[in-house]
């Protein structure tokens, strides 16, 4: 990867397992646990701060992104209002800058894929449902710096898309095959590999899911390109097929580059 800051600034990507750091190994976080818990995985992921100039962090929304205060409640609910400064007990000489999680993996992977010519979407499955898109190569953000476009929360037959398309939702479709309900998202995607169909079926139908819902959406934003990131998005070719059938041919669909999320992070120490 290229065009990083310099070695005094760190980049972290905060999730709700675990604080990816660039370069550095991660640090496990318990995102439903106690105030202690948040804390000191957040200061275990700062580390020593006396060599660095400043940190850049991607967090999930809600979030206060000129403060730096925790909004959530699904999330970090233990800490909801207090700021990353005083938890991680950074210094206040260290320059601290923050960003929208997918914002930055749709930031970094406009700059790293040259797609500033078109309209991008881009797509994070995970626990949850991320999305983002830009106009141009420019990122549409919200008055609070989250994506301005939001479908997570969509209605979906009696629910939320979430609840249809994430690591729960394949699960769900999983079981309503006659799987096993305790298998995990991963342990879906390897049994898919090696050939359960149950599992193949509901990858499938969760991509089916997914592109119907937002058919109209990229229709509407005239979307020439989806990426997909998070865990889930490592089994992408078990939901082309799917994708495909409600989408048709277009828009192209890849995987976001690896390190998308830090290429993002790096743009708040151009700006």
């Amino acid at each position: 990867m290229n065009q990083i800051p310099h070695n005094d600034i760190l980049m972290m990507d905060v999730g709700g397992t675990s604080v990816k750091r660039f370069g550095l190994p991660p640090v496990p976080v318990k995102s439903q646990g106690t105030r202690e818990d948040i804390a000191g995985a957040l200061k275990a992921a700062v580390g020593d701060t006396s060599a660095l100039a400043g940190i850049g962090i991607a967090v999930p929304g809600p979030f206060n992104y000129g403060d730096g205060v925790f909004l959530m409640d699904h999330k970090f609910g233990a800490v909801k209002g207090e700021s990353f400064r005083s938890l991680a007990e950074v210094p206040a000489r260290v320059e601290l800058k923050f960003t929208h999680d997918v914002c930055a993996v749709l930031e970094g992977a406009v700059e790293m894929l040259g797609l500033t010519g078109g309209n991008t979407a881009l797509i994070t499955l995970g626990s949850g449902l991320g999305f983002a898109i830009t106009e141009n190569g420019e990122v549409r953000y919200g008055p609070s710096l989250s994506p301005a476009d939001i479908l997570w929360n969509m209605s979906w037959k009696g629910g939320i898309l979430e609840d249809k398309v994430s690591a729960r939702g394949v699960r769900g479709f999983y079981s309503s095959f006659g799987g096993d309900p305790s298998f995990s998202a991963r342990d879906i995607a390897e049994s898919a590999y090696h050939g359960d169909q149950a599992a193949l079926d509901a990858f499938d139908r969760m991509g089916e899911t997914l592109g119907t819902a937002i058919a109209g959406i990229l229709l509407d934003h005239n979307v020439s390109t989806i990426l997909f990131g998070g865990r889930i998005s490592l089994s992408l070719d078990l939901m082309e097929d799917g994708l495909r059938r409600s989408l048709g041919p277009w828009p192209t669909i890849t995987r976001a580059p690896e390190d998308a999320v830090y290429r993002g992070i790096a743009k708040l120490f151009k700006q």
